[in-house]
């Protein structure tokens, strides 16, 4: 069959509606579109009228195709004229531009308190940490220190929570001798220290400092909380001297007055461990009726020698230090 003859087939006296693209179909599988019945518009012939009459030639099965959207034609009133090619749109391509940047690289030595702290760390190194974490229920001893804020303000001096987390570290240190002690260089020889010299980490403009509090096992609340004034002052102002740098036996460090919950806090030789504070947060919590009630959590995390110190000791202190927290009233009953 020729082209000529299905382009301008007729049917029953009118023409056969059709695209070019179905005469083309019709036209390469030898199909009369007059034998076809159209389903489109206007009895118009669809692609899916011819590839259904060659299944029904064929015997195969076809999934249906929804039907194809007809488009009119814009009028020639709506026509787009093309634009010439010189004036055709362009999509604009970057153009990539070198970075300048005029910063250069600054070599300094390592001095002072950063020098000191890398000797430090490089003994801390040699020795084997192991960690136990803990939360501690705050909320009695926040109501407590709200209560004598006032008291220790008219004496002149700032309470934080720190004065009471160190005397009831040494309260537990009366018990657990062990975690105030120090291991000779050879590790023949275990030193157990009469002073409680806790230390407190410091973040100030030199860097890390750990001054320490001087005989804590026969200080009070309120004595803590003068010497650590004074330390503080003297640490913002750069003005520590060597003693109250040095002599330390145990440490806390209170990275929660910066931000974080849990650390792995690092020993310092020749000490055999240390204890860093997460952020308080008001936090739910279940009491013994199993109801939900609003507390002042904070978590606590441990790092300890474990040459010399066992996991059990390192928790049995923890539950002993944590039950004097949450239960401040109970200090009474060993201060001297």
């Amino acid at each position: 069959m020729s082209h000529e003859e299905h382009t301008h087939q007729e049917i029953k006296g009118h023409k056969t509606l059709a695209t070019p693209a179905v005469r083309r179909l019709a036209m390469e599988n030898n199909i009369k579109l007059s034998e076809i019945v159209g389903t489109g518009k206007d009895n118009r012939i669809l692609k899916e009228d011819i590839l259904n009459y060659l299944a029904k030639q064929t015997g195969a099965i076809l999934p249906p195709s929804p039907k194809a959207e007809i488009v009119p034609p814009l009028p020639k009133s709506e026509s787009v004229p093309a634009l010439p090619k010189d004036k055709a749109r362009k999509t604009p391509v970057p153009v990539s531009r070198p970075i300048v940047f005029s910063g250069k690289d600054k070599t300094e030595p390592i001095t002072g308190f950063h020098k000191a702290m890398v000797k430090t760390m490089n003994a801390a190194l040699k020795i084997p940490h192991f960690g136990y974490c803990d939360e501690i229920d705050l909320t009695q001893l926040v109501q407590l220190r709200e209560e004598l804020k006032p008291l220790a303000q008219i004496r002149g001096v700032k309470l934080s929570f720190m004065p009471f987390f160190i005397k009831a570290a040494s309260l537990g240190l009366l018990q657990y001798p062990i975690l105030n002690a120090s291991l000779d260089e050879n590790c023949q020889n275990v030193t157990y220290k009469a002073s409680h010299n806790i230390g407190v980490a410091m973040d100030t403009e030199q860097g890390l400092i750990v001054p320490n509090v001087k005989n804590v096992q026969v200080c009070s609340v309120f004595e803590i909380a003068s010497e650590l004034n004074r330390l503080q002052s003297l640490g913002s102002a750069g003005q520590l001297g060597t003693r109250d740098l040095t002599g330390g036996t145990f440490t806390l460090s209170n990275v929660g007055t910066i931000g974080g919950t849990y650390t792995k806090p690092v020993i310092l030789p020749p000490e055999v461990a240390i204890g860093a504070l997460g952020k308080i947060q008001v936090l739910p919590r279940f009491n013994g009726k199993g109801e939900v009630f609003k507390a002042q959590i904070m978590n606590v995390s441990w790092s300890a020698d474990h040459r010399i110190i066992d996991g059990a000791t390192m928790a049995r202190f923890s539950n002993l230090w944590k039950s004097y927290l949450e239960n401040p009233a109970s200090m009474l009953l060993d201060l001297k």
